[in-house]
């Protein structure tokens, strides 16, 4: 059985048991986190997105709406992510022929990074585009969900590079 340093299971405490990382002594920090996906869909539905033609209403005005709220509330749906005051949050789309792309980028100034913010604001966007596109389009399916860059904390500054960690 391979065992792992207590210290790389920062989740974990010494019986075992789950627990909230301490982040008490860490200095606050300004930390920004960026994620994106994509929501793939034929390219008619993409149309009637783009020209505001989707009957249940402004299909990207409501998940930008959705993403916001959802990087306010990502402490209350992943179980061991801290609580943050969430400074800004930032969702745009990039529409190509065959999907919506979506982006998402969440700062701060505190002890803990934005990750968990700016995918669940991304990924929560993106199902709100799939629930007022369904009837339309029941191919539609959400893909590439992945954080492509970050600033901030001890670990510092990370990007995506060519789809690939760098």
């Amino acid at each position: 059985m391979i065992q792992m340093s207590e210290r790389l299971l920062t989740d974990i405490d010494p019986l075992g048991r789950a627990r909230m990382v301490d982040v008490t002594p860490r200095e606050p920090t300004h930390r920004r986190a960026l994620a994106r996906c994509k929501v793939l869909m034929l390219p008619d539905t993409t149309a009637k997105v783009a020209s505001n033609a989707i009957t249940k209403g402004d299909v990207l005005a409501t998940a930008r709406i959705a993403g916001i709220q959802a990087a306010k509330r990502a402490a209350d749906l992943i179980p061991l992510c801290h609580p943050l005051l969430v400074g800004s949050v930032s969702v745009s789309f990039t529409i190509g022929d065959d999907h919506v792309g979506v982006e998402s980028q969440v700062e701060t100034f505190d002890r803990t990074g934005v990750e968990m913010e700016a995918l669940t604001s991304c990924a929560v966007a993106a199902l709100t585009i799939y629930d007022m596109c369904k009837s339309a389009d029941r191919t539609m399916s959400i893909g590439e969900l992945c954080l492509w860059e970050k600033t901030g904390g001890r670990s510092g500054s990370w990007r995506r590079l060519d789809g690939a960690e760098a």
